[in-house]
């Protein structure tokens, strides 16, 4: 069976499924374009309001395809670059992308699917999934933005640790590092992170993307840079429709509706 990215919706979510069974749900080209193509799509769509990532028969994903690696050692340095940057794409088009992104983790999520993960807004994990940044055990450096993410959410010295001894972490220990969000029960992390889309998506969608936005700026910014940034958001989500529908129905004590 070929390596595919299966796309489905459960209500306003789009569920975005790994599928290589022959590989562990390793990361294909042909899966990132889908995810890039999924992405493009659902952004413009008032239908979705989120998106779920997660991985086929109880495992998010293996990472890279170690055979097609060793194949692109016989080819010129550019076929390696441009595959990889074809993920990098796709992390990228995550981590700007104006709706929520949650992560649903069962089984193992290594090297660039620990990275793929990592991009999300959110990671559910399965208490018995693991983590590994498996780079290191094979000669190998990071890629999908690991060393970004993990630097902007861990002390050097943490962050240093996962990447460069390769080993395997278990979802509870990064919850109590704050890199999981929530755990789940074995074999419901996907049930567990559309109930959070669910909540998400009562939400109006202009307020979460701003407050996704100023949170990718941030760590760029000056204090004063940040401040002007969040009153510019502000008084625009103030004056947007849904702004007005929020206040009157906290007022009203009545459930909003968001458009």
């Amino acid at each position: 069976m070929p390596a595919e990215l299966q796309s489905t919706s459960q209500g306003q979510t789009l569920v975005l499924t790994l599928r290589n069974p022959e590989r562990r749900n390793a990361i294909d080209p042909a899966m990132v374009a889908a995810g890039i193509e999924a992405l493009s799509v659902a952004e413009s769509s008032p239908d979705i309001r989120s998106v779920v990532i997660t991985g086929a028969d109880g495992m998010f994903c293996s990472g890279g395809n170690l055979q097609r690696l060793l194949a692109n050692r016989q080819q010129p340095p550019a076929v390696q670059a441009q595959s990889i940057e074809g993920l990098h794409h796709w992390i990228e088009a995550i981590r700007t992308y104006p709706k929520p992104v949650i992560a649903a983790v069962e089984g193992a999520a290594a090297g660039a699917g620990f990275s793929l993960a990592l991009a999300c807004d959110f990671i559910v994990a399965a208490r018995d999934a693991v983590f590994v940044m498996a780079y290191s055990n094979v000669a190998l450096s990071p890629d999908g933005g690991a060393s970004w993410s993990l630097s902007q959410a861990l002390s050097r010295q943490m962050a240093t640790e996962i990447l460069m001894t390769g080993d395997r972490i278990g979802a509870e220990r990064l919850h109590a590092l704050g890199l999981v969000n929530r755990l789940a029960d074995p074999g419901s992390a996907l049930d567990a992170a559309l109930s959070l889309a669910a909540q998400l998506n009562a939400k109006a969608p202009n307020a979460l993307a701003s407050i996704k936005e100023l949170l990718s700026e941030a760590p760029h910014a000056t204090l004063t840079q940040q401040l002007g940034r969040e009153r510019d958001h502000f008084v625009k989500n103030l004056h947007h429709a849904n702004g007005g529908e929020g206040i009157t129905a906290f007022l009203e004590k009545r459930a909003p509706r968001y458009e």
